[in-house]
């Protein structure tokens, strides 16, 4: 029997996305709420309860509240809000994170799947930490530039339509000014930060895309290491899987620039280690699809875990 799935959701830019990634699969039953009938409750809650695996692309409240109506029911979740990303009982959905996460996800009820810039930075920092190259009170600066989808039907509105009064004309502009993002809770909790990074995420005109960076001072990282240490640790920690790869350091030195788009349309995330060896400071930098990797992609293989 082929499992269930209900995208409770799916008509926003996150759902949508996760639909059509869907779309042409034979192996699922996909469950779906007749336009005419989304505001009914009722059906929302059975839908809940009758699917297996139930994929949340809502805001928080309302995602606590899809949880809690499946509550006894069995279904698994898949969570995309922010709503879940640090509490203990959910697993985190990065398979990546470490040896065997995935198979934490495959068999785990509830997942949340992280946010954009925090999959990019904890790509970067945890395994640092994890080797007892990076102290977990560094003070860590993000600097990160995401497609302005990752803003929802709202900012793409905004963006694309200069006839709207609210209209976005700006081709590039810096946000979260009071640095109080909704992502730096996760990325310290699942990355294992003590000292709150200072996280400065800007958007581009461009639709989807991603940048984070990372930029270190070597000689305050535990031991100095080189570039090429670093690089080690990073490399060693993702071998083996073919979703996170990291640069060698001969064709990121032949790098002149890097284009936020060069990964659109997967699920894929590349990682870089930049600078002159000796110079003593390095600049880590992830780059992916924010509607990939960084959310519905994500999500997808997150499901495909779950379903085995």
């Amino acid at each position: 029997m082929r499992p269930k799935i209900f995208i409770d959701g799916e008509h926003g830019t996150t759902g949508l996305q996760i639909r059509t990634r869907l779309a042409d699969r034979d192996d699922l039953d996909l469950m779906s709420i007749p336009p005419e009938r989304r505001r009914d409750a009722e059906l929302r809650s059975t839908m809940l309860r009758e699917a297996d695996i139930a994929i949340l692309c809502l805001p928080d409240e309302a995602a606590r509240e899809a949880v809690a109506l499946a509550n006894g029911s069995g279904t698994r979740f898949i969570d995309a809000s922010t709503a879940h990303r640090t509490n203990p009982e959910w697993v985190f959905g990065f398979a990546e994170l470490e040896k065997g996460h995935d198979k934490k996800i495959a068999s785990a009820r509830l997942v949340s799947n992280p946010g954009c810039y925090s999959t990019g930075a904890i790509a970067l920092i945890r395994p640092l930490i994890g080797s007892g190259l990076l102290p977990a009170d560094y003070p860590v600066t993000i600097n990160a530039i995401s497609g302005y989808s990752g803003g929802g039907k709202q900012l793409i509105a905004q963006m694309e339509d200069a006839s709207r009064d609210d209209a976005i004309t700006a081709n590039h502009f810096l946000y979260g000014l009071a640095l109080t993002h909704k992502h730096v809770p996760e990325i310290m909790a699942r990355a294992g930060l003590t000292r709150r990074p200072v996280f400065s995420p800007s958007v581009g005109r461009f639709a989807q895309g991603m940048i984070v960076q990372v930029p270190v001072h070597l000689d305050l990282l535990n031991g100095s290491p080189s570039l090429a240490a670093v690089h080690r640790v990073l490399a060693g920690h993702y071998a083996g899987q073919g979703v996170v790869t990291v640069a060698p350091v001969d064709s990121s030195e032949r790098l002149a620039r890097l284009d936020p788009e060069g990964l659109n349309g997967t699920n894929k995330m590349e990682l870089y280690v930049f600078g002159a060896e000796g110079a003593g400071q390095a600049n880590l930098v992830a780059r992916l699809d924010n509607l990939g990797k960084g959310a519905s992609g994500a999500a997808v293989q997150n499901l495909d875990l779950m379903i085995g």
